[in-house]
């Protein structure tokens, strides 16, 4: 919802893509090679318990005690793979689930990552939830780009988001939003998720400041005149996060509701991302100081995205809310490519985002539920 709003994991295995080793969650490609005496004690399960694939290959599992080997392979990955959406990396989840209360699934080949899923494991009435933190809108697997024929990326992706599935911990429930450039969600369905199409908008390429005014709605234009000549409202990117967490407190406040993130997380994944620098706020002001309304954007190699927003309701007429996205998109063209709105599937937010010019791109939302009893209550 964009009205304000623009885990832990227990050994899991299965069988896997022919030919690997599962270490907990991390799934290793190629021949089990022997630890080191100096390494973390390894234990292979009983030859009984290895799998064959067609092709003869045999399927091992290995576990260790203590934090996950995947864990530690995907930090040191996500420092130094630019492709990985911002919300997918270490840091972030850091942030928005606390260092412990995450992990994911990663398949490796020859000591490259291949494939990964993060996942905040948390539990809720008593059942094991895997899905995404707050404040992150899209999680999903992250599979290596291939430069194979389509027919045979198609098949490496299969066994890929397999292996993946194989290497989730047990869980009750599943649910994450995948980032939109995840099209197939094929292998998922054939191990019984299920998906909801949802939509997000998107600039993809804001390198133009005249070509993106010209594509906007001539009312959204016509909204951004009225608010700097007639309202005389500036945007300022220097009031600080308290301005702009008032604001966005009033917008839910005006739906009768709360945040559903607390001001102590936001400070601290604001912190994160302001060492990064890959952060700015926004907010529209009055020549009396008034602050009317805010936008909160983050940003990573690929694309910018308008991750919250705020608005003081006794103000909406001055046109504040598209100013900001205005100043936020061409702030977006310095820094990266693109500019994603972060949805929304709300009518009267859609249609402000369209009349953006912006595409409409959509999303899955995978989900599974393996306790029966919870099948009863969604």
């Amino acid at each position: 919802m964009k009205a304000g709003l623009r885990g832990l994991a227990d050994p899991g295995f299965g069988g896997v893509l022919p030919g690997t080793a599962v270490d907990r969650n991390v799934v290793r490609a190629g021949p089990l090679v022997p630890c080191k005496p100096s390494a973390p004690a390894y234990s292979l399960l009983p030859r009984e318990s290895r799998a064959q694939k067609p092709g003869g290959r045999t399927i091992a599992v290995r576990k260790r005690s203590g934090e996950t080997a995947a864990k530690e392979i995907y930090r040191h990955f996500s420092q130094s793979e630019p492709s990985l959406p911002l919300f997918a990396r270490d840091w972030w989840l850091d942030a928005v689930s606390g260092p412990q209360g995450w992990d994911v699934a990663v398949v490796e080949r020859g000591g490259e990552v291949m494939a990964a899923l993060p996942f905040r494991l948390r539990r809720r009435f008593g059942f094991r939830w895997l899905s995404h933190p707050p404040l992150t809108p899209w999680l999903g697997p992250w599979i290596r780009p291939s430069a194979a024929k389509s027919a045979n990326a198609m098949a490496r992706e299969k066994d890929l988001m397999e292996a993946l599935i194989d290497s989730l911990p047990p869980f009750d429930y599943f649910t994450q939003n995948w980032h939109h450039s995840r099209h197939n969600w094929l292998p998922f369905y054939w191990r019984g998720f299920s998906q909801t199409t949802r939509y997000t908008y998107v600039l993809p390429d804001i390198s133009d400041e005249r070509s993106l005014w010209q594509a906007m709605d001539k009312s959204v234009r016509g909204t951004i005149r009225k608010a700097e000549s007639r309202f005389r409202l500036s945007v300022r990117s220097d009031m600080g996060l308290d301005t702009f967490l008032a604001l966005n407190r009033k917008t839910y406040g005006r739906q009768n509701s709360m945040p559903p993130y607390s001001d102590a997380l936001v400070r601290r994944l604001d912190q994160a991302c302001a060492e990064r620098e890959c952060r700015r706020v926004f907010i529209a002001v009055d020549p009396e100081g008034r602050p009317h309304a805010g936008e909160y954007m983050v940003w990573d190699e690929q694309a910018a995205y308008a991750l919250m927003g705020g608005a003081d309701p006794g103000l909406r007429q001055s046109g504040a809310t598209p100013l900001c996205l205005w100043h936020a998109i061409r702030h977006a063209a310095t820094v990266t490519q693109s500019y994603d709105f972060s949805g929304s599937m709300i009518e009267a937010v859609e249609r402000q985002f369209r009349a953006f010019g912006a595409l409409q791109r959509p999303y899955f939302r995978v989900v599974k539920t393996n306790s029966r009893l919870l099948r009863l209550f969604l």
